[in-house]
């Protein structure tokens, strides 16, 4: 757009960079020059033509979003608001832009936003053989539909039925349904349970897919803060005599972003919660192989003799995410529906990775590889705590999770906000994500950054750590 090349950034300014951008575009905004509902440049091109960093330009239209100046639909892009809308609330709206974030080329940065494993820890050969094994035994049948079966292959539900038995979860195969992945089973749930206008009650910070899929189908998400040990019961119980919520969207083992892991207290009594005031529980599980301890953490699906639970789990992290390759655990009373949506969105998964996968789960090598990528990431997480201790204390508090892939910081007094703090980051080669993109409400996560290992060297810990402290030295306000 041309109106955008008459912008000028002093570099030399006190002010942020994203913030001289993000009051030229309001001022254009106020001159009427763009008209609601105008899109606004992709992220990189409008990067390019004023000669930033990306980061620059995503850290303006979060600023214009909270102003509420500008809306974000996921995957489409940011749009100039409708000021008469300006007093809805900002959860009927989503206000999360992963698109965003993967403009940023971060191909020459420490890249701490990134959750995706490194490919080099794939389990290429075994699966290698796997496919090669199903080629040779069911020759073209590999890639027919599943006999109408759209629940998925019944070979690899038994499976999973036999391994969730460790888990100490009892589930038939016939309630399993096998999904691509556990976005698509948040979008199935969503649209078998969800109508307009309907409540979904989720953790305040929370995944962003979670409240994409929510949106979708038009209905409303109200945040509940967590606590330490999960959600707090307290406020749930207040907002339970306000709203009758379809489901509940939690993370048990730990939970995106903050890596919190649900106490068995807290597990007990959102089951009881959900049984006397009749919602379900949506219990997603990405994380809870990625534990680092010797004490075992039970899902609150082994602990729900009430189905009132929909466990999803996902092997994108542990395996591979190109697999798309995941399950849900489905109460009898909701299984039919699910399974219709299901039908409805893609007939089925893959039936070729389907008979695959169910050759590497039966195997020894799946329980194998996990203990190895445990080994891997306990020694990463061993390295990236120290350093945090060591050299960012003075400037951001945590809790130690002994799990997950990721540390959740909190900025101490007399920091600056994190928008600056993470394009100076930016600035210097390490990306980071901000708070601020896992809820509708900025102002509760604005003190917040996550750092993720999962795609990062030992070496790239030890630099990035060191380029972060360099940078909260520069800007820290004693």
């Amino acid at each position: 757009m041309e109106i955008f090349n008459d912008i000028k950034l002093n570099k030399k300014s006190e002010t942020p960079l994203y913030q001289q951008l993000a009051e030229n575009i309001l001022h254009l905004i106020e001159q009427n020059e763009l008209k609601p509902d105008t899109k606004l440049p992709p992220i990189r091109s409008l990067a390019e033509s004023l000669g930033v960093n990306s980061i620059t330009v995503v850290n303006a239209y979060k600023y214009l979003e909270a102003k509420k100046a500008v809306y974000s639909h996921v995957g489409s892009g940011t749009f100039v608001a409708d000021p008469g809308l300006n007093d809805n609330k900002s959860v009927t709206r989503p206000l999360l832009n992963r698109q965003s974030l993967e403009d940023i080329d971060t191909k020459n940065c420490i890249n701490f936003a990134d959750t995706s494993v490194s490919v080099d820890l794939f389990p290429v050969d075994l699966f290698k053989n796997c496919f090669n094994t199903v080629l040779d035994r069911d020759k073209g049948d590999a890639f027919s539909y599943l006999d109408s079966d759209s629940m998925g292959y019944k070979p690899l539900r038994d499976a999973i039925a036999q391994r969730l038995e460790d888990e100490g979860i009892k589930a038939l195969p016939e309630r399993i349904q096998i999904i691509s992945g556990a976005q698509q089973g948040l979008d199935i749930v969503s649209k078998a349970m969800l109508n307009t206008n309907d409540i979904v009650f989720t953790e305040k910070p929370t995944y962003y897919g979670a409240l994409g899929a929510i949106f979708s189908r038009g209905a409303q998400a109200v945040e509940i803060p967590l606590e330490i040990d999960g959600i707090n019961t307290e406020i749930l119980k207040k907002l339970l005599k306000v709203y009758s919520p379809r489901f509940i969207y939690i993370m048990t083992r730990y939970q995106t972003p903050t890596g919190i892991c649900y106490s068995p207290q807290k597990k007990r009594e959102l089951l009881e919660l959900a049984y006397k005031h009749n919602f379900y529980i949506i219990e997603e599980d990405n994380m809870g192989d990625f534990n680092y301890t010797n004490s075992k953490l039970v899902t609150l699906k082994a602990l729900d003799y009430r189905n009132r639970v929909i466990y999803i789990k996902s092997f994108s992290k542990i395996l591979m995410p190109g697999l798309r390759m995941g399950y849900m655990v489905l109460p009898k009373a909701v299984s039919q529906a699910i399974t219709s949506a299901k039908y409805s969105s893609d007939i089925a998964t893959s039936s070729f990775i389907q008979r695959a996968f169910e050759l590497y789960l039966r195997s020894n090598e799946y329980g194998s590889h996990i203990r190895r990528m445990c080994s891997i990431f306990s020694e990463k997480y061993t390295l990236i705590t120290s350093l945090t201790d060591k050299k960012l204390s003075p400037y951001f508090t945590y809790n130690k999770t002994g799990g997950g892939l990721t540390i959740w910081l909190k900025l101490r007094e007399n920091m600056p906000d994190t928008h600056i703090l993470c394009n100076a980051f930016a600035q210097s080669g390490v990306v980071v994500m901000p708070g601020s993109l896992f809820t509708t409400d900025d102002k509760e996560t604005e003190r917040h950054i996550r750092l993720s290992f999962a795609n990062v060297t030992n070496t790239e810990i030890n630099n990035g750590i060191t380029i972060m402290e360099d940078e909260c030295k520069r800007l820290y306000t004693k």
